[in-house]
């Protein structure tokens, strides 16, 4: 029996509801299920707020979030009534059974439950008080409830908080004795729901390894997958993370990590060791790369190889730090002054993180220049099942060697090559001395303003680039869906692709003739592939989570056809149902046109 079940754990900032998340997506990885999961948190630490713990749980390849959860818990009923209309029909609410204070009217999940939804009043509090002595543990009681109710098995959970608490004895023993409480209620307690897991499938390659892990955390893998040798960053919501992983890793494989004191120090540094040769990045968010963009031109035009890692966030300014957003491609693409071209990758799921943030090391070395790798909160905090191959599958040097100079011949740094990549020699490198200037220079690195050698430089820069686009063992787009003419075509980046690609094979499961594409390189823009694809398309359909529509804009930047945007600024992930919606009204428009043809 092939399982997709949704759990939504609800509560305020303080009442472990992210903790209680992630012991539980690991606990059910680990039987073998594959997951993918997106905490909501506030900027807030504790006391204010509210968390969700949203997971979905199958056995074949999912590629979002559900819209509506068949399990939804609550650990503080007044933030989780607004969502209890998300639960579906003959779904399970677990809720504190009785409250300790007064509630006002409508004030206890109770009176919020719907008419085909299963409740499932627990004694929360009193199960963690009489097992631990505090009400702390409640969202650990939770979890014996879920795992006893569904049939889980125990030892998983078990493993996942020995996991979770390691460093923790007094935790750990606290939280096994709160899960064992729960458990043993849910022993107790009459199934209502039809919510039922069936056995998980493994399909890993052999010498492969599975990991429940988020994007952040991919992002960090892959970097030290590839040989990063040096890291300069300073804290940013939410990219911290990434610096915060390779900061207890580096260390341990002979790496070098700094925090600086501003984003413009840290993107300085990182050109700085890529120009001496080593493999060097930063991350940060949209306001740290606007104050990166000065330095980010110095890479360009002095051809340094260098790596910035980017997490969206709701903006501009400060605007909403821990919401998610898409609203910096125009400043990853074109920021910066004068024809600064770089290079812009953007994942779409977390095993594309751990490929790209490695691939973007080969990338920089083999074309030098500076390389974006473009995501978003919802993937820095998204969590996914991720098989990881035996080797590392990224290549630990493409600098091209300059060789021995002729004698008495000048070194020249930039020199005019057919393929625009010129011979790159590494401070040190007997009888290659060279100059490195942010000025226009010449083929020796010397300040030069001619206006030939400018326009003969800035067609290298931005000529080379284009290799890119063949670059070898990395996706930089890829169709999904039906082949040939379609009735409607959607096309996306980064990840937002996922609700995407869900949409759309609902839409062929309904009869609507219909394929999508991911475009995962946004520069240079792989414009023939998107071109062809979107020539199949009768309508083509554009959505994602910023106002302007900036993939829109890219896209028809490039390709002169007309295409429907579906734009959301909400902070949240796009939900799949809008998406569907907008492919139905399009195919049905298409068929009216085309009858009336």
């Amino acid at each position: 029996m092939a399982t997709d079940i949704q759990i939504s754990i609800v509560g305020s900032a303080g009442d472990g509801t992210i903790a209680a998340g992630d012991i539980l997506r690991n606990a059910l990885a680990g039987m073998g299920y594959k997951v993918i999961s997106f905490d909501v948190y506030p900027p807030e630490i504790r006391g204010f707020g509210k968390c969700i713990a949203r997971m979905r749980i199958t056995t074949e390849q999912a590629y979002s979030l559900k819209h509506q959860s068949d399990v939804l818990v609550s650990l503080d009923d007044s933030h989780a009534i607004p969502h209890a209309g998300e639960l579906r029909d003959c779904g399970a609410l677990v809720y504190e059974q009785k409250s300790l204070v007064k509630l006002p009217e409508g004030g206890h999940m109770s009176a919020h439950v719907g008419p085909g939804q299963l409740p499932y009043p627990v004694p929360i509090r009193e199960l963690s008080e009489k097992s631990t002595g505090a009400n702390r543990s409640r969202n650990i009681v939770v979890l014996g409830f879920l795992a006893g109710l569904f049939n889980l098995p125990a030892e998983g959970f078990r493993k996942a908080i020995g996991k979770k608490f390691r460093n923790k004895a007094a935790a750990a023993e606290a939280s096994e004795a709160a899960f064992k409480a729960g458990l043993d209620y849910a022993a107790k307690t009459f199934k209502l729901d039809d919510v039922t897991f069936g056995p998980p499938v493994s399909s890993v390659v052999a010498g492969a390894t599975v990991e429940m892990i988020n994007g952040n955390a991919a992002i960090a893998r892959g970097a030290l997958d590839a040989g990063i040798d040096t890291f300069f960053g300073y804290p940013i919501t939410p990219a911290t993370s990434i610096m915060e992983r390779l900061a207890a890793e580096m260390p341990r494989r002979g790496g070098r990590l700094l925090q600086t004191e501003d984003e413009i120090s840290a993107i300085s540094a990182v050109v700085g060791a890529g120009f001496a040769g080593a493999r060097a990045a930063t991350s940060t968010s949209g306001p740290g790369l606007s104050l990166m963009a000065e330095m980010l031109g110095m890479g360009v035009i002095g051809e340094v190889p260098s790596v910035v890692f980017v997490s969206q966030r709701g903006g501009p300014s400060t605007g909403m730090p821990t919401k998610t957003e898409q609203s910096d491609l125009h400043m990853a693409v074109y920021g910066g002054h004068g024809d600064a071209p770089r290079i812009v990758v953007a994942p779409t799921n977390v095993d594309g993180c751990y490929r790209c943030a490695g691939k973007a090391f080969e990338m920089a070395e083999a074309y030098q220049t500076p390389v974006i790798v473009l995501i978003d909160l919802y993937l820095s905090n998204r969590y996914e099942t991720v098989v990881f191959p035996a080797r590392p599958p990224f290549e630990a040097d493409l600098n091209r060697k300059p060789g021995k100079p002729a004698a008495g011949a000048p070194y020249k740094r930039y020199a005019l090559a057919a393929d625009h990549v010129s011979p790159r020699a590494i401070p040190g490198d007997k009888g290659n001395m060279h100059v490195v200037t942010g000025l226009e220079h010449n083929e020796l690195g010397r300040p030069n303003d001619s206006a030939e050698l400018h326009t003969a430089m800035s067609r290298k820069r931005h000529e080379k680039l284009k290799l890119a686009l063949n670059h070898p063992d990395f996706t930089k787009f890829k169709r999904f869906g039906d082949e040939g003419p379609v009735d409607v075509g959607v096309i996306s980046w980064g990840s937002n692709f996922g609700e995407c690609l869900e949409a759309m094979l609902r839409a062929r499961s309904e009869g609507i003739r219909c394929a999508a594409m991911k475009v995962v390189m946004l520069s240079p823009f792989p414009t023939e592939a998107v071109a062809a694809f979107m020539a199949d398309c009768k309508e083509v359909l554009v959505p994602e989570l910023n106002y302007q529509g900036q993939f829109a804009n890219l896209l028809q930047a490039h390709v002169a056809k007309p295409v429907t945007r579906l734009n959301r600024v909400s902070g949240e992930p796009m939900k799949v149902e809008e998406i569907l919606e907008e492919i139905r009204r399009l195919a049905g428009r298409g068929k009216t046109a085309q009858k009336a043809a």
